[in-house]
């Protein structure tokens, strides 16, 4: 099966081009750590797998998702995270991936994982199908909810949130509630650790 790599991290792409070499059956048919150049080579290459990485410098795949799937309606695609957050994984899963695996993931669960998607089945770990079940029916944020939680992982004042909204202080404090309500923390530490850690917000490091 022909399988492509696309992710932004060379030592990661060398790792796991060390583990495909030792499977007959698994060809590494291109790998880029491009995003726009990885969706080039998907189109080309015309992929059996495709290992995506979830996060590069200045975006995240799983918001690239459609363009693969415009491409190939079919494509077979695993998302490759540094971290397993609840909330992009259930994303990247009803946007079509079929596969979520994490960078330590063991080698040898790395090659099932390919071929699992290969024959056109989802491959979630036990780990991460632990995390999604223990997430199971929260309820999802608002867009306006994201927005004001992202800013409140920025450190920004629920005055200052409020000017960037453009919208009263009160308002801003009845989403911040709703927020903290939906997400099971109570103070505003808590919710920003809580969004980074389940993925409900992106930070860049």
């Amino acid at each position: 099966m022909k399988l492509l790599l696309i992710e932004h991290q060379p030592i990661t792409r060398i790792g796991i081009a060390a583990v495909i070499d030792g499977e007959a059956d698994i060809i590494l048919i291109g790998q880029t750590g491009i995003p726009a150049e990885g969706l080039t080579k998907f189109r080309e290459l015309k992929p059996d797998v495709t290992i995506l990485g979830l996060s590069f410098p200045d975006s995240c795949s799983i918001d690239d998702l459609d363009n693969y799937f415009f491409e190939n309606p079919k494509a077979k695609i695993i998302m490759l995270a540094d971290h397993a957050g609840d909330a992009e994984i259930a994303k990247a899963l009803k946007k079509g991936a079929l596969g979520y695996i994490c960078k330590d993931v063991d080698p040898d669960e790395l090659v099932k994982a390919i071929r699992t998607v290969a024959a056109g089945r989802k491959y979630i770990p036990d780990d991460i199908a632990q995390i999604l079940s223990e997430n199971f029916g929260h309820e999802e944020l608002t867009p306006t909810e994201s927005n004001v939680l992202r800013m409140i992982v920025g450190g920004m004042s629920n005055k200052e949130i409020a000017f960037a909204m453009d919208v009263s202080e009160n308002t801003v404090k009845s989403h911040v509630q709703n927020i903290f309500g939906k997400i099971g923390v109570s103070d505003r530490t808590s919710a920003a650790t809580t969004a980074i850690r389940r993925g409900l917000v992106r930070v860049d490091l």
